[in-house]
């Protein structure tokens, strides 16, 4: 797969690979167990727990292999503060396909960033890593983030009834996917993405 070049800039966010210095923000709202309700993941319960999740992330910036996943910190550009984050993995080679995931600080909700950053995701998918579909999965109870895969133009595709056995219950699961075509069909829509001020490129 090629590199990409990071960061990407949109209108409101610079999307970057995290850094060392982002501890503290990403402790800010990861560390919330508000922010794990429909995810697989539980709250860290101290720094030390989020120093180690920033670790991982900070080794998520190719694509190389089936599994793999690009995680990119949202930063706020208007403050330079990490806001949240957004990633694409890659699940499967042979078929050209992909999956999104994004998380925001409580504090920053509601107001279109995590539609902004899996916009510049999704443009990356398709226009640089030439993936055919990319999906994104969500607690059915979720009805926050699946308005988010609504606005991208994501098409629902799937409610899996009592499917996964998570914290204790059973939960329902939502699909929502969209292939490179009907994106680019939309392209002319989508919030513009360009390399950020720095225009590095990950190795």
């Amino acid at each position: 797969m090629p590199t990409p070049d990071l960061p990407l800039a949109t209108e409101r966010l610079e999307l970057r690979p995290f850094q060392p210095s982002d501890l503290s923000d990403l402790h800010a709202y990861f560390a919330d167990p508000a922010a794990h309700r429909y995810l697989y993941s539980e709250a860290p319960a101290d720094l030390d727990g989020t120093r180690k999740v920033l670790a991982r992330r900070q080794q998520r910036t190719a694509l190389r292999e089936k599994g793999d996943a690009i995680h990119l910190a949202a930063v706020l550009r208007n403050t330079d503060h990490v806001i949240g984050d957004v990633l694409l993995m890659w699940t499967s080679p042979e078929h050209r396909q992909g999956e999104i995931g994004y998380l925001l600080h409580s504090d920053h909700r509601g107001q279109g960033y995590a539609t902004e950053a899996a916009q510049a995701v999704l443009e990356l998918a398709f226009e640089r890593f030439d993936l055919h579909r990319v999906v994104g999965r969500l607690d059915a109870r979720n009805t926050a983030s699946a308005r988010v895969l609504e606005r991208l133009g994501m098409r629902r595709e799937a409610h899996l009834r009592e499917n996964e056995f998570v914290k204790g219950e059973w939960t329902d699961e939502v699909v929502y996917a969209t292939l490179a075509r009907e994106w680019r069909a939309r392209r002319p829509a989508a919030v513009p993405v360009r390399p950020g001020p720095t225009g590095t490129t990950d190795r």
